[in-house]
């Protein structure tokens, strides 16, 4: 039985919610999202609250489901309502990024830039060329890619150098130099 499923979603008011089939739809100031809820769960549009049930034949399976249904769907309103935000920092001499339109460019230490194309909802800004802020109504596509962006530099463990986020830590080794 869970716990968090159970629990309805409020609407604001500037929040359109639909449901067609078993797809959900979500409109709001900062875009369109929709979602496909798994087989066995159902959404019930009630004044300003979303209720999500599951069919009782599917057991702990459908439990499950109605639980990560209910998070994806909060998710949606409160994405198109504030939208999210993921902040990574530009660790390193010489390691810079810029932004141009809807392409990120990045100095990470290679020999050529990377060029990162931004997708469609997806928003940068970078601060003193070191700080990135990536923001977006939709969580999963906003957290793909700042895990993306990471990837490309990884944070390493001696000197720190890397692509990080903002609220990440990192452990430091102390190296040979240290022993002695």
């Amino acid at each position: 039985m869970s716990r968090i499923g159970k629990s309805p979603i409020k609407i604001q008011d500037k929040v359109k919610v639909s449901i067609s089939g078993s797809t959900m739809n979500v409109e709001g100031p900062k875009g369109k999202l929709s979602f496909k809820l798994p087989e066995g769960v159902t959404a019930n549009v009630e004044k300003d609250e979303v209720l999500v049930t599951y069919d009782e034949s599917l057991g702990k399976k459908g439990s499950a489901f109605q639980g990560v249904s209910r998070t994806v769907i909060q998710n949606l309103v409160t994405g198109v309502l504030t939208g999210f935000t993921k902040e990574l920092d530009i660790v390193g001499v010489g390691y810079r990024a810029a932004v141009k339109g809807d392409s990120l460019t990045l100095n990470l230490g290679f020999s050529h830039p990377v060029v990162y194309k931004l997708p469609k909802g997806i928003e940068a800004k970078v601060v003193k060329n070191t700080h990135l802020s990536l923001s977006g109504a939709d969580k999963v596509l906003l957290g793909r890619v700042a895990a993306e962006i990471r990837a490309y530099r990884p944070p390493e463990p001696y000197q720190g150098k890397g692509v990080r986020y903002s609220d990440e830590n990192i452990i430091r080794k102390q190296g040979k130099a240290a022993a002695k």
